[in-house]
């Protein structure tokens, strides 16, 4: 009886577990992630549509505003099963060690990543092929658009794809490599009703390079990762200005 009770249990995150509960944990965690992926597409839609139909209409105070709660819609339902699931910050990839290590890592890599993916294409003549139509030229505008490239569109996106969505993957296939292709592939996904094809392909590969950073880079936190994002979705209006 004792050899067979050994068999039936697995070496899961430094401990023991029964198969049946590891069975039941990676139904959990999948349902979880296509619960909270679909939800976050239908809160994209959702900021889409009312930033169009509602918001673009409203005094720039009040669309300013609305703009940076609104996009955590897209956040809304994985944050419900992160605190369903009592997801740790830790399996979401926050570490509270050398904060300002990884403040400096996330500064230096959206710096990076912006000046190879949006500053070479741009001095070399593509700008348009990377310019995302911001045309700002007040000081204001700059400063607001970091702000919600950081705060708004990096946090809630990394938290969803590098943070829940990545942790379910592992957990579900055992090894990063999937994590890291799979969470890409959603977050290319995720864009469907921001781009077209190329552009979703685009966003993928985007979204690989920052799952790598996470996975290869010491103390490349998810706090890093939405330093990254968010500067480089930012340093975009920056860089059209010599487009």
């Amino acid at each position: 009886m004792s050899n067979e009770l050994k068999r039936e249990r697995v070496w899961k995150r430094g401990r023991t577990t029964s198969s049946a509960r590891l069975a039941k944990q990676r139904e959990n965690d999948l349902i979880s992630l296509t619960l909270g992926f679909m939800g976050s597409l239908v809160g994209v839609w959702m900021v889409r549509y009312f930033t169009a139909n509602f918001i673009n209409g409203m005094p720039i105070a009040l669309r300013a505003t609305l703009l940076f709660v609104l996009y955590w819609a897209a956040a809304v339902i994985p944050i419900i099963f992160i605190r369903q699931d009592k997801m740790s910050a830790a399996d979401l990839g926050f570490e509270k060690k050398s904060l300002a290590k990884q403040i400096l890592i996330g500064i230096g890599l959206g710096l990076g990543t912006s000046l190879v993916l949006t500053g070479i294409p741009v001095l070399a003549g593509f700008g348009e092929y990377v310019n995302n139509g911001k045309d700002y030229t007040e000081s204001w505008q700059f400063i607001y658009d970091f702000a919600y490239c950081i705060l708004a569109v990096g946090a809630a996106e990394e938290l969803v794809f590098r943070g829940f969505v990545f942790s379910k993957l592992k957990n579900l296939f055992g090894k990063e490599i999937y994590a890291v292709i799979g969470s890409s592939l959603l977050f290319g996904i995720f864009h469907i009703f921001t781009g077209n094809i190329i552009q979703m392909l685009i966003t993928a590969v985007i979204g690989f390079i920052f799952c790598l950073y996470r996975t290869k880079i010491k103390d490349c936190t998810l706090l890093s990762l939405i330093l990254c994002h968010g500067i480089y979705d930012a340093m975009i209006t920056v860089w059209a200005l010599h487009g």
